[in-house]
């Protein structure tokens, strides 16, 4: 059932995915994708959990594992960050899964202003967690 028209690369399925979008959520996680390949050029980009209902799946952004997912729903991008509780988060970023041991996550609604500095700082520390 695939075509030659399907995004091959994880790379070309999170592109088609920010194209399917074609509202704010897909400004939203072309944004974030930039300042995480800004923050660390040597990410990965990965696609993960796909299904019938998402069968373009998770992108997934990693270097020496996990450093966060973008997950798009109806009302929100939401970044989770597997390893968020043991990073810092001076500017206070982190608004959800704040009771959970082993992530955090960013909720991004429509509007909504992320602090690009104190996101990139996440992610190199995220990314440093992740060499240690």
């Amino acid at each position: 059932m695939a075509s030659e028209d399907e995004p091959k690369s994880p790379s070309e399925v999170i592109d088609a995915k920010i194209e399917e979008l074609s509202d704010w959520r897909g400004k939203t996680l072309s944004r974030i994708r930039r300042l995480i390949k800004e923050a660390d050029p040597d990410v990965v980009e990965e696609i993960k959990w796909r299904k019938p209902s998402n069968p373009l799946g998770i992108p997934v952004w990693s270097h020496g594992g996990t450093i966060c997912t973008g997950e798009t729903y109806k009302e929100k991008v939401k970044l989770t960050f597997p390893q968020g509780p043991s990073l810092e988060d001076p500017a206070g970023l982190f608004n959800a899964s704040l009771d959970s041991d082993t992530r955090r996550a960013i909720d991004i609604h429509e509007g909504d202003e992320i602090d690009e500095e104190a996101f990139k700082s996440l992610v190199r520390d995220a990314v440093t967690k992740n060499e240690s």
